[in-house]
């Protein structure tokens, strides 16, 4: 269950928190995309939107695996961290050129901010689903 709950984190995360704040950007005219794109990706034909916040729950569960176990100050660095370098360098390293899209330094920038944040995101509603508390409360039991 734990990894369903890290899955729906992920894939939420990307809709409210990279998106959220990806139209902000679009909003302070940083970014000149709007967000939740509904453009259809093959092979489905699904929303971008959609395809992004699959992989964001994927994501999700491979952010969970990494920091589930770290203590609390090192559990936000690590889903911060986690966020910004791994879905980055996926997209830009492999995702992009698989599509003919030019990288550039500020698009890495804005992909670690972006991530960055998701994975704040995706931390803080694990948490909301109870995780992380019920965790350190096993733990905080067994060691007394």
């Amino acid at each position: 269950m734990v990894w369903l709950k890290a899955f729906i984190s992920g894939f939420l995360a990307t809709l409210i928190f990279h998106q959220g704040l990806f139209a902000v950007l679009h909003a302070a005219g940083i970014v000149p995309m709007p967000a939740y794109n509904m453009g259809a990706v093959p092979p489905l034909g699904v929303p971008a939107v959609v395809s992004s916040a699959f992989f964001g729950g994927l994501w999700g569960i491979a952010l969970w695996a990494v920091v589930r176990q770290l203590s609390p100050a090192a559990f936000w660095a690590a889903a911060i961290a986690f966020g910004a370098i791994g879905p980055t360098v996926v997209a830009m390293l492999v995702v992009f050129p698989m599509k003919g899209v030019s990288v550039t330094g500020a698009m890495w920038v804005l992909g670690m901010i972006l991530n960055g944040f998701w994975g704040l995101g995706t931390a803080l509603l694990m948490l909301t689903m109870g995780e992380r508390r019920s965790r350190a409360r096993h733990s905080e039991a067994s060691v007394r």
